[in-house]
């Protein structure tokens, strides 16, 4: 809810307006989710508010901090949100659909394809799981975890504004990044709301050809058009673009791919992040060998573009979006099975 609804709700309800923002406080400064410890609040009050509509199914803790929890929502469905710690920060990586449509052929996420989209309000409880797992703050926002950010277009911009309201999260549109595969239609839209997020596109290939053999759906968005959108996304706020590039071993870190994103980030005004590929065990790929990153990232700063290699976390707990929901899945299925050869 905006806090304009929550105030409708709750004099709705038959209490005052001012209720709305001790509960907005109780929620989003304080991470409160059971309405019993809201001590302000009048008992009649307390029993009509719920908080969460889902809840973590598994958790994983990694060797490095980084702490995955598999949430599952009211209608069985599951997804994964990320915390990624820091000394001076907490970031979390948030999903924003059960499953994926895109189906790009390195990712554990659309190997089941797409269940549904998520609600902002689905989106933000992943948020609240995440701070009282951990303990701490999160203190920066990345929308690249489960699904397609701009395919759930009205959820993602909704939940945004939750983050960046200084009445709910308040966390800065400069710490929050919406990571797209790159949907051009979706890029125009997002630069008319002039929020001042950052805008990250899944690049992933530095050509046409090979984009179609990764990701399906650039069989019908070529780069040219996805390029054309992130310029006029940098014009609408003056803020760099990032490109994330997932490092194949063998397929996309070559120094022809090299020579290619080059080109592409000298018409854009943009940084490129290298993230070395989290393996998935029912894929065929692997991750690039050190050697590669070095000599791939090298090639890129010899032309000038400004490229930061980007640590893989995580890598002990199924890092990669979707692993741990498919391990949850196989072992749901394998369950299934075992119960059909009883009877």
């Amino acid at each position: 809810m905006t806090m304009d609804q929550l105030c409708q709700a709750v004099v709705g309800a038959g209490f005052e307006p001012y209720r709305a923002k001790q509960i907005a406080d109780w929620v989003y400064k304080k991470g409160a989710t059971d309405p019993a410890t809201m001590s302000n609040l009048p008992a009649p009050l307390m029993n009509q508010i719920r908080v969460l509509t889902s809840r973590v199914a598994d958790r994983a803790d990694s060797t490095d901090g980084t702490v995955k929890l598999l949430l599952e929502l009211h209608d069985g469905e599951h997804i994964e949100t990320v915390l990624i710690p820091a000394q001076t920060r907490a970031t979390a990586c948030l999903s924003t659909q059960v499953g994926c449509g895109l189906a790009c052929s390195f990712c554990a996420t659309g190997l089941d394809g797409l269940r549904r989209n998520l609600t902002s309000g689905e989106m933000l409880q992943q948020l609240l799981h995440l701070q009282q797992a951990c303990g701490r703050r999160v203190t920066n926002i990345v929308l690249m975890g489960m699904g397609e950010p701009l395919a759930n277009y009205d959820a993602t911009v909704s939940a945004v504004r939750a983050i960046t309201d200084g009445q709910r999260f308040g966390i800065s549109a400069r710490s929050v990044t919406i990571s797209t595969i790159g949907l051009p239609k979706q890029i125009r839209r997002l630069a008319a709301e002039r929020l001042p997020i950052t805008l990250a596109i899944s690049l992933h290939a530095p050509n046409d050809p090979l984009r179609r053999r990764l990701i399906p759906v650039a069989a019908r968005i070529p780069l040219k058009k996805i390029i054309s959108a992130a310029e006029a996304f940098y014009e609408s706020r003056k803020r760099e673009v990032t490109l994330e590039y997932v490092l194949i071993g063998g397929v996309n870190d070559t120094s022809l791919c090299a020579e290619g994103l080059a080109r592409i980030a000298r018409q854009i005004r943009c940084n490129v992040n290298l993230i070395s590929y989290n393996p998935v065990d029912s894929l065929p790929y692997q991750p690039p060998t050190q050697v590669a990153v070095k000599a791939f990232a090298s090639r890129l700063r010899r032309r000038g573009v400004n490229v930061h290699v980007r640590r893989s976390r995580g890598l002990d707990v199924s890092a990669a979006c979707g692993q741990l929901r498919q391990h949850a899945t196989e072992a749901t299925t394998r369950g299934s099975d075992n119960r059909k050869e009883t009877h």
